[in-house]
């Protein structure tokens, strides 16, 4: 008989075949009762609904919901796919939102289906599945995405309720400019549905987008047809960007979307902006002064246990990898050195926005500097390579219990290409500074590091306008955390930016709400 460890080492080599392959929804057959209940006691596997099980980190706290978040689109596909087949679908609504780049985890997933039952399926963390015994689409009109049977582009946005474009304008509105290049496709779906109320809606939502064009082709080709459409504007909000109908990525229809419908309430929310300092020279040694009391607070926001003793000790260079194996293996003396040399690229950032330089341009240029000094201390370790400094993630990343879900590797390019061309073109400093924090962290360009990128980034835009440095206290990560995922999951940026007016306000005041403890 072998040892409990052999005995869960055999239980962990049955799950590592199934991560390997891919399977993220373990249905119970998939592991033997023996493996299966070793693997639930020693906490590497949550039963979700009877029979059916998701991998979890053994370290993770009860409540945590962020395996769950994780895992939840994955283990939606497979669980669906094994009872359903081919006869089920995601609602046209939430097929759109996914189409257009909105991967928030829903407290409540609908699904049509001919073998549905009509009643929910509780998930873990107060999330279900509802199974809508329906008709399906024609099959023509289904598709498959990250392993999901969604209801496609087209139609999902003839099927929407008229709520969609109340409760989702952003969404709509991107899907709608997606579709800008189809007309054809669109028209030829409203003309064989007989779909001359919805035709109404639609030719009424791109006339408020500012598509005359679009709208006048709809009503004419319909009304040639012979149906009697009567043009309704389905957005109760006004939406507040021209999209450019060449642009493909939803993700960057949807930053754009975020960006100026937000602005207006941050520059609304905030103080007036001082201006370049007079006194640069202050301001810069002001920044060092605060230095310890922001590293202590930034990193201790991202969970390390730092002291200022340990963040002096690396700030003043007594600190060396080489030969020195305890500090090697101090995973917080390596976050606390990444900071001091990332903060002093971050000076030499603001050097170059006093000289009078574009804010956002100097960022869009020396990010990435600051990113690989923030994590060299990691590489001449050997616990990074070098590569993984080398551009942006090139895996999925997710943040820890929240239901947002950041956007897919593939289009991080494309994502912070217009986020820069945002943050360079808004004259407001401290809209720069809210949303170009906020933003960043949405879009979650890097595996590790982005909260105090992010942090970083703010301050930088702080500066461009005469702000003080400000640091967000690790008392308040509560209150901060929440602010962020509410603009994330609900777009209602009020509360950070009501949170950050605050910071700034005290800093302005000289009553800065950080210290040490």
């Amino acid at each position: 008989m072998g040892t409990p460890g052999q005995k869960l080492s055999e239980s962990l080599e049955k799950l590592k075949e199934l991560q390997d392959r891919g399977v993220i929804a373990i249905k119970a057959g998939k592991l033997s009762r023996v493996h299966r209940e070793r693997l639930a006691d020693s906490g590497f596997i949550r039963e979700v609904v009877k029979g059916w099980y998701v991998s979890v980190p053994p370290n993770e706290q009860p409540g945590d919901s962020t395996s769950w978040y994780v895992s939840f689109w994955g283990f939606c596909a497979g669980y669906l796919h094994d009872r359903y087949g081919e006869e089920y679908c995601i609602s046209a609504e939430q097929s759109l939102l996914l189409h257009t780049g909105d991967h928030t985890v829903p407290r409540q997933l609908i699904i049509r289906s001919s073998k549905g039952n009509n009643l929910p399926t509780s998930l873990l963390f107060n999330t279900s599945l509802f199974a809508m015994k329906s008709t399906l689409p024609h099959k023509a009109e289904i598709e498959m995405k990250h392993g999901l049977r969604l209801v496609s582009l087209l139609s999902s946005i003839i099927h929407v309720s008229p709520s969609f474009f109340e409760k989702h304008p952003k969404s709509a509105q991107i899907a709608l400019t997606m579709i800008l290049n189809n007309q054809q496709d669109l028209l030829r779906m409203l003309l064989d549905g007989g779909h001359s109320q919805i035709a109404g809606r639609i030719t009424g939502a791109y006339r408020r987008m500012g598509q005359e064009e679009t709208a006048d082709n709809i009503m004419k080709i319909m009304k040639a047809a012979g149906y009697d459409v009567r043009e309704t504007n389905p957005f109760r909000i006004l939406p507040t960007a021209t999209l450019n109908r060449q642009e493909k990525s939803p993700y960057v229809h949807r930053i754009k979307l975020l960006w100026h419908s937000m602005r207006h309430l941050v520059a609304r929310l905030l103080p007036d902006s001082p201006g370049i300092p007079g006194n640069r020279a202050a301001y810069l040694e002001q920044m060092e002064e605060l230095y310890t009391t922001d590293a202590y607070h930034s990193l201790s926001i991202e969970k390390y246990s730092v002291t200022p003793a340990l963040i002096e000790r690396v700030k003043s260079g007594n600190w060396v990898v080489r030969g020195n194996e305890e500090d090697k293996q101090q995973r917080d003396a390596l976050a606390a050195r990444g900071y001091w040399q990332a903060f002093k690229a971050v000076k030499n950032s603001i050097h170059k926005i006093f000289d009078g330089d574009n804010a956002g341009k100097v960022v869009s240029i020396d990010h990435e500097q600051w990113y690989r000094e923030m994590f060299a201390p990691s590489v001449s370790a050997g616990i990074l390579k070098p590569s993984d400094l080398a551009g942006y993630r090139n895996n999925h990343v997710y943040i820890a219990r929240s239901r947002h879900i950041p956007i897919h590797k593939e289009a991080l390019p494309e994502a912070m290409e217009v986020f820069f061309e945002l943050l360079e073109k808004e004259e407001n400093a401290g809209v720069r500074a809210v949303l170009g924090h906020f933003v960043f962290v949405y879009i979650h360009p890097y595996m590790d590091g982005n909260g105090r990128m992010g942090r970083f980034l703010m301050n930088a835009m702080l500066a461009s306008g005469g702000f003080p440095w400000t640091v967000i206290p690790v008392q308040e990560r509560d209150t901060y955390m929440k602010a962020l995922e509410s603009a994330s999951v609900q777009q209602d940026i009020k509360p950070f930016a009501e949170f950050m007016a605050w910071l700034i306000d005290a800093g302005l005041k000289g009553k800065p709400v950080a210290g040490l403890k």
